[in-house]
């Protein structure tokens, strides 16, 4: 078995991209480097979108087509095309927020079950991901988080909650294809992890069909892991765990305060970084109970993973382990990691321009709030642009 030691081919990071779209991708991170840019810029497309003025087409050319497939299933299909060539397997994201109504959350169903069909139809991908908020109310949850009694309304309205998590779950394993469901903010999670718990123990029987997201962030995590591992793996049942780093730190850190309780967030990046390799050394130390996706932008803890695979023999294909990383970002890792035969995904963000601004501000934020995210694709981005000027003047 290879080991991979380091992130810094670019030939291969990038061989995918042509010199417009390298230098398309240049441009836009050197803007994200300058965070008042950034700023001005979040607040001028908020407010464009607002008064619905005509940007679709600059959106569309610029950030949009850095992050996002397209607006529709078909017009992804070039880039999951591409990625396929390159041994990289496309999650489709239909990436639409601010569902709070039921017709939203039955919208949001269907959409996902027929991500679900076209996903083993054109054998695009072994994965289908759906945000929990995004089939049912968030204030539904978060009751039955603290264990209030529910109305009769409301214990209907959970009902048919449940029952969209099952049409999903039902339908992927008849598909053979696994769902990965998001995780929420801390007040609401309980509920989340015990719906899953359950779907778990129904549908990950012979083969891992749901998946529960682990934050590192979250300081209980790695007890919640372990000790979920207790209650399941006595019954062999497959946990599912797609483990990330987190999504909500600031107004994680902002409720905390104003309600004044613990943070229950790692208090600096070190011990998130400490959390996230150690819930993922504990699940690769019981890998027979486990199937993980891991998705990071860490070079550090994605090469611990193929170092850990290599000290318990588990193979680069091993279909157990996947590796992820968000379209437009980390090429230089999901590239390498591919060209040695792990098992590689790209989460591929799609929908209408206008209703997928939210998705695009949250990776601006991401790019500029994450130590040293921009100023790293710039410098391979730069790189690259060197090596090819040399190669063609050679």
């Amino acid at each position: 078995m290879s080991v991979l030691s380091h992130f810094d081919d670019t030939k291969t990071a990038f061989s995918y991209k042509s010199n417009y779209e390298l230098k398309r991708a240049y441009l836009l991170f050197k803007l994200l480097s300058y965070p008042s840019l950034t700023f001005i810029g979040k607040y001028f497309l908020n407010l464009l979108i607002k008064i619905r003025f005509p940007i679709d087409k600059v959106i569309k050319q610029t950030i949009f087509e850095q992050f996002c497939g397209g607006e529709n299933e078909k017009e992804c299909f070039k880039v999951i095309n591409k990625l396929k060539e390159n041994n990289i397997r496309c999650i489709l994201n239909y990436s639409i927020e601010g569902s709070n109504t039921e017709s939203n959350y039955e919208h949001t169903l269907n959409k996902t079950l027929d991500l679900i069909d076209l996903s083993k139809k054109d054998s695009l991908s072994s994965f289908i991901v759906f945000k929990p908020s995004a089939v049912g109310r968030f204030d539904l949850y978060l009751k039955k988080a603290n264990n209030d009694s529910l109305n009769e309304n409301e214990k209907d309205e959970w009902q048919r909650v449940e029952q969209r998590y099952d049409k999903i779950c039902n339908s992927a394993a008849k598909s053979g294809i696994s769902i990965l469901i998001d995780a929420e903010e801390s007040w609401i999670q309980k509920s989340i992890d015990e719906l899953i718990e359950k779907l778990m123990i129904k549908y990950n029987n012979s083969s891992c069909i749901v998946y529960n997201t682990i934050q590192a962030y979250k300081v209980d995590r790695f007890e919640y892991l372990s000790d979920l591992h207790k209650r399941l793996s006595k019954s062999n049942i497959k946990i599912g765990i797609k483990l990330v780093r987190g999504a909500y730190m600031e107004k994680e850190r902002i409720r905390a305060k104003s309600k004044n309780y613990k943070s229950p967030i790692c208090e600096t990046k070190v011990k998130t970084d400490e959390n996230f390799n150690k819930c993922m050394s504990f699940i690769f130390s019981n890998i027979n109970d486990f199937n993980l996706f891991i998705g990071s932008h860490n070079e550090r803890s994605n090469l611990l993973a193929t170092e850990i695979m290599n000290k318990h023999r588990i193979k680069n294909n091993d279909k157990r382990v996947w590796f992820s990383q968000l379209y437009g970002m980390s090429d230089h890792i999901s590239f390498n990691l591919a060209i040695n035969k792990y098992n590689v995904s790209k989460y591929l963000p799609y929908g209408p321009i206008k209703e997928v601004v939210p998705y695009l501000i949250r990776r601006l934020d991401e790019n500029t709030s994450v130590s040293g995210q921009t100023s790293r694709e710039l410098k391979l981005i730069r790189k690259e642009i060197k090596r090819r000027k040399l190669e063609t003047n050679n």
